[in-house]
């Protein structure tokens, strides 16, 4: 009777001991977040001036739409290279439309498409490429690592042989042919607020609620957290893997859009890299790249710690050599406390489990 009740008694004292670290180790994103801010606004001059704030914002709102996309990827486990190219190809897409429009030689016309237009068909464009992600993936049982590096090298060729390497300048449009209006998504602003941040929470909102209040939200966890299990559940993994990919290819072409928009020409190279800041604030944001863990709302917190430090290293006049070096360094520390995180959360379900 004694025997039992001291272990009863001291389980719950171990947890009270170890819970202050594992909150801290939860709520790291939003620390870093903080830190990051008030280290930049005491060193960097005119930091927390409005327009840096907006443009920081802007410049945040690019990566952190392609980070929610990743996020759904990643929580099942998987992973996409493509991203990066997708948002070259989507640019350059539209930009083909606006410039030089849909030759029908055989009525010797061209057909000019409203800018709405324009931006559903580049949509349409990056859920294409995902759902050749999701096929390559499940069908023919291809490593997500391999399946999305073959189609980062097909998207980014295939945005190439569009213009044949060129830009499309001068993404204005002309009123006879109805198709202006485009620098608005990159360029606008509502009371002030620019058009893709409010476009980002928007598609943040989305996200959420896709992820935590719908089946296909708990469907995506269940693969990423034991995809065998799921199976047996009835759980159609294939298809959840699927719709992730789509997601994540629908999410990059429409920050392609932006990124053209922003500069009104789009640009066969435009997203270079961009897959690795997407996969940084995705990890960074508390997004286990095993799967099954993770929240879109820590994945765009994650992207803010990005971007603030990025801009503010600029500002601070950091070579870009070093802002390499430290952006990776700050990867590898998300990653190493996301496993003390999970090694700390297992000790603790064993420990209660033998209480």
């Amino acid at each position: 009777m004694t025997g039992t009740a001291s272990t009863t008694i001291a389980s719950p004292a171990r947890r009270r001991q170890t819970s202050p670290l594992l909150l801290l180790l939860s709520l790291r994103t939003l620390i870093a977040l903080f830190v990051v801010l008030g280290f930049f606004s005491a060193t960097a001059p005119n930091f927390l001036d409005i327009g840096t704030l907006v443009l920081l914002a802007k410049h945040v709102s690019i990566n952190a739409l392609l980070a929610i996309g990743m996020t759904f990827v990643v929580l099942t486990g998987g992973i996409d290279l493509s991203v990066g190219s997708i948002v070259g190809l989507a640019g350059m897409v539209a930009g083909g439309l606006i410039d030089r429009g849909v030759p029908l030689h055989f009525l010797h016309v061209t057909l000019f498409l409203d800018v709405p237009v324009v931006i559903a068909i580049a949509i349409a464009v990056g859920v294409l490429v995902g759902a050749i992600n999701g096929l390559l993936v499940t069908w023919l049982s291809v490593a997500p690592f391999i399946a999305t590096l073959g189609t980062l090298y097909v998207a980014r060729g295939t945005a190439l042989l569009i213009s044949n390497g060129e830009t499309f300048p001068n993404l204005v449009g002309r009123p006879q042919f109805h198709n202006t209006g485009f620098p608005i998504l990159g360029a606008g602003t509502v009371l002030g607020v620019p058009v893709s941040v409010i476009a980002l929470v928007v598609v943040g909102i989305v996200a959420a609620y896709l992820a935590t209040r719908t089946p296909f939200g708990r469907r995506v966890y269940a693969v990423g957290g034991n995809e065998r299990a799921a199976l047996l559940s009835g759980v159609p993994v294939a298809k959840v893997k699927l719709a992730v990919y789509m997601i994540s290819g629908a999410c990059a072409a429409f920050a392609g859009l932006i990124v053209a928009s922003e500069l009104v020409a789009s640009h066969p190279a435009s997203g270079e890299t961009f897959e690795l800041n997407a996969i940084a604030a995705t990890v960074l944001g508390g997004t286990s790249l095993v799967g099954g863990r993770g929240t879109i709302w820590g994945t765009v917190i994650g992207a803010f710690v990005i971007g603030i430090l990025a801009d503010g290293l600029v500002m601070l006049g950091v070579s870009s050599f070093w802002q390499m070096v430290i952006k990776g360094l700050v990867i590898i520390a998300a990653v190493v406390l996301d496993q003390l995180q999970r090694r700390m959360q297992r000790r603790m379900a064993i420990q209660a489990q033998a209480a």
